[in-house]
């Protein structure tokens, strides 16, 4: 491992529309050009994705469709950095994003050796109800997920590891469709130890999804990820058919509060959190319920 002091690993799976922005964004950084590498990994893109990459000049390495996962995994492999950051094609890191993240791990840890920091997504400014229904709930707020009492973690549109911890965890299990944040993060405390911090200043613009039925696409997925995840750590959780009622019960109430008609914020939440609820719900039980799912675990 050199002297560069962070990686930049870029996952893109038919993202030629947004990505030449988050390259540009990447290449403007505040932190010197020199002490950072940006790596693009295409997970077999039928659109231009490559060739923007090589157009901002990143490092450009190609897979088959495997996965954002097993996509992040493959740009670790080759990191040079002491530091590897995560983000995506659809975001927009802010020009203090990299010099934030590494400010903030040159703290002196009280209880080990520091793990990483992850910093705040926020949404591009919108009409859609959809991107607005994400931030009014902050479903990407990273100091909010990482202050969870079992399952702590930060997204990884905006997440900085110790690249020698991510190498010795063996970087994220790429059988998981979605929720391998999580699963990693838990890894890392696990069997790595030390500390982890929020820096609010590190700051990404992320495009959330603009029509309800992409979002709810994407929460379908997210449920069978959480699935996954809940097989995984079953031990640890004990889901059964108990908690598996309660759970229909609480979209059965979640669908009356949608009911009641209204135009501002807090009846956009109200059915907004019905049909996430709703997809990760379906999500969840195709996963987790599925014997052949079950036998990759």
């Amino acid at each position: 491992m050199g002297t560069m002091r962070a990686s930049v690993v870029v996952p893109v799976y038919n993202g030629d529309a947004s990505l030449p922005e988050c390259l540009r964004a990447l290449s403007a950084q505040t932190l010197p050009r020199a002490d950072y590498e940006i790596i693009v990994v295409d997970d077999g893109s039928t659109d231009d994705s490559a060739k923007q990459a090589e157009r901002f000049h990143a490092r450009l390495l190609r897979q088959e469709n495997r996965g954002a996962a097993a996509a992040r995994n493959k740009g670790l492999s080759v990191a040079s950095g002491e530091w590897v950051a995560f983000t995506d094609a659809d975001c927009l890191p802010s020009r203090g994003w990299l010099e934030h993240l590494l400010v903030a791990v040159a703290a002196k840890p009280e209880h080990g050796p520091v793990l990483g920091a992850a910093g705040r997504i926020v949404g591009f400014p919108t009409d859609s109800a959809a991107a607005r229904f994400v931030d009014l709930t902050g479903a990407l707020d990273a100091e909010r997920h990482l202050a969870h009492p079992r399952f702590p973690f930060a997204p990884s549109g905006n997440v900085m590891y110790r690249c020698s911890a991510l190498l010795d965890a063996g970087g994220f299990d790429a059988r998981y469709v979605s929720y391998e944040a999580c699963e990693l993060h838990q890894r890392l405390l696990e069997h790595q130890r030390g500390e982890f911090y929020f820096a609010p200043r590190a700051v990404v613009l992320h495009r959330h999804r603009s029509s309800w039925r992409e979002y709810v696409r994407q929460q379908f997925t997210y449920g069978k990820g959480m699935g996954q995840f809940y097989w995984h750590q079953r031990t640890k959780i004990g889901w059964s058919f108990g908690r598996e009622l309660s759970a229909w019960m609480d979209l059965m109430r979640a669908a009356a509060a949608a009911l009641p008609p209204g135009s501002d914020d807090r009846s956009l939440v109200r059915r907004g959190m019905f049909l996430k609820q709703l997809a990760q719900r379906l999500g969840f039980d195709l996963a987790y319920w599925n014997r052949r799912e079950r036998s990759r675990w």
